[in-house]
């Protein structure tokens, strides 16, 4: 007899898996942001470094606190959440950077992770909302808001 109890929250497997795949991309191209952003609070100098240090801080400390709530998402629609660097890096958008980059760079840089994450997030939503998975779009709409933010705040570092 088996002891796995079947899923039944009105959105069939096939509609789950696919949720489930498309969060575990967001969950990747999060955790490779969360940890690109948190290299570069170590890492930056410059006239800047203040005002960089704390902001990074800031964003990859939100980010952290986002990545359990996206793999708590997969797990409840009954699938397994991605957790290996080697999962990341193949379900991941986001480059990893070499060497050590200006500070003015790692803004660039961090500005396209955010676009990112907001272009997986809103290829979530595409298979999330036609299922009614409302808790998953919840989510999504949260991190769109949050990082077309971090993104807006960024450039403006950059004076655009």
């Amino acid at each position: 007899m088996s002891t796995h109890q079947p899923i039944d929250i009105g959105i069939g497997e096939t509609e789950r898996a696919a949720i489930a795949a498309a969060l575990s991309r967001l969950l990747a191209d999060s955790y490779t942001l969360y940890l690109k952003t948190h290299n570069y609070h170590w890492n930056v100098t410059g006239p800047m470094f203040q005002t960089l240090h704390v902001m990074f801080q800031t964003q990859y400390t939100e980010m952290w606190q986002a990545l359990d709530e996206i793999a708590e998402r997969i797990r409840a629609l009954g699938f397994p959440a991605p957790g290996s660097y080697r999962e990341f890096t193949a379900l991941s958008t986001i480059a990893e950077v070499e060497g050590a980059p200006t500070a003015e760079e790692m803004i660039r840089d961090l500005v396209m992770g955010q676009e990112a994450v907001v272009r997986t997030a809103r290829a979530a939503f595409k298979v999330a909302e036609p299922a009614s998975d409302e808790p998953t779009c919840d989510i999504l709409t949260q991190r769109l808001q949050i990082h077309e933010k971090n993104a807006w705040m960024l450039r403006s570092l950059l004076g655009k």
